[in-house]
């Protein structure tokens, strides 16, 4: 990757001036934000040793490198969208972080959602773990609707004459 391309974070920074000192080493995450912006972009360019580096020893799944690495070469990474933050800032010892990882395989779209939490270790931000978030649940609240009421998809006729 150029020094001057965007960086595949999405940050609208090019990538040395965004995650490349991360995954270099030459500069820490001051964020478990940037961390996770940085491990993004460690999977689009393959950079696997910062991915394994930034896992912490105690999360609950062990690191799968070859698993990552065939991730990482056999996917087009398309955008790192990031949804919450929660702590996670320079002076926290935890954070979390809600994303969405976007990446093409085989020509199909695809997309990664998860609730990563990060925990400081000293000046570095470490790996946790990653949830995938639980689904909403919609509870409809308003009054059914009666046999003689319009149906409810627009299609002119009575309900009970339609999806009644």
């Amino acid at each position: 990757m150029s020094e001057t391309n965007d960086c595949p974070c999405a940050s609208k920074k090019t990538f040395s001036d965004c995650c490349k000192p991360y995954i270099t080493g030459k500069a820490e995450a001051p964020t478990a934000e940037a961390l996770m912006r940085a491990r993004y972009s460690s999977y689009a360019t393959g950079h696997i040793d910062f991915i394994e580096k930034t896992h912490a020893p105690e999360s609950p799944h062990e690191f799968d490198r070859k698993a990552s690495e065939e991730w990482s070469k056999k996917s087009t990474w398309t955008g790192l969208h990031i949804h919450a933050t929660k702590d996670g800032g320079p002076n926290d010892t935890t954070g979390v972080v809600n994303f969405i990882a976007g990446y093409c395989q085989d020509g199909k779209d695809y997309e990664h959602e998860e609730i990563a939490t990060f925990r400081k270790d000293g000046n570095k931000w470490l790996f946790v773990e990653g949830k995938s978030p639980k689904p909403q649940t919609h509870i409809n609240d308003a009054p059914a609707p009666g046999r003689n009421d319009p149906c409810h998809c627009g299609s002119g006729k009575k309900f009970k004459k339609c999806h009644g």
